[in-house]
């Protein structure tokens, strides 16, 4: 796992390697990437600053090719809208709410979605998340093609749905919205 802050990960595991490092220096990616055969980017970023989302996405990507990594799993906001969506007026609504207000962000999911898309030698997933809760796993995961299944979910479910996708080929090539 590569963090920046190694002393705020509470996690313990034996499987778990914890890794100093950032995610825009390309060192340190290939470092956290060697041996590894399944990339799991949660990158987040503040609002505020250049966006990086689809340099650090095609960094890895790049990283992730030349180390012959095939499977990678992603996650984005809900907000981002793709071709065969069908939207609730109420979700469309929200996602216009971000491209008028936070547009420097959209504009760089979209290109982030463009970057994984012309990625035909990754089995890439990319999983849209709407407004998320710090509570315990409910196990109950709605998940939608075309729509946000509901306006919450929580980080432990999210991380149960990313795990089940290791192994899973339901969504290669897909960008499934999941909720609670």
């Amino acid at each position: 796992m590569l963090v920046r802050n190694p002393q705020k990960v509470t996690l313990t595991d034996d499987g778990l390697e914890i890794v100093e490092g950032n995610v825009h220096n390309l060192e340190d990616i290939q470092s956290v990437l060697q041996d590894c055969q399944i990339v799991i980017n949660t990158f987040g970023q503040p609002l505020k600053g250049k966006q990086t989302y689809s340099s650090v996405t095609k960094n890895i990507l790049n990283i992730m090719n030349k180390l012959n990594i095939k499977r990678y799993i992603g996650v984005t906001g809900g907000s981002l809208t793709i071709k065969g969506d069908r939207k609730s007026l109420l979700n469309k609504l929200g996602a216009k709410l971000f491209d008028l207000f936070l547009s420097d962000m959209m504009d760089d999911k979209n290109k982030e979605w463009k970057v994984l898309t012309n990625s035909n030698l990754i089995d890439w997933t990319l999983i849209r998340l709407p407004f998320i809760k710090e509570k315990r796993e409910t196990n109950r995961i709605k998940e939608s093609l075309t729509d946000m299944p509901g306006s919450k979910i929580t980080n432990h479910d999210i991380a149960t749905f990313i795990i089940n996708q290791i192994n899973q080929k339901k969504y290669i090539h897909k960008a499934p919205f999941i909720a609670n």
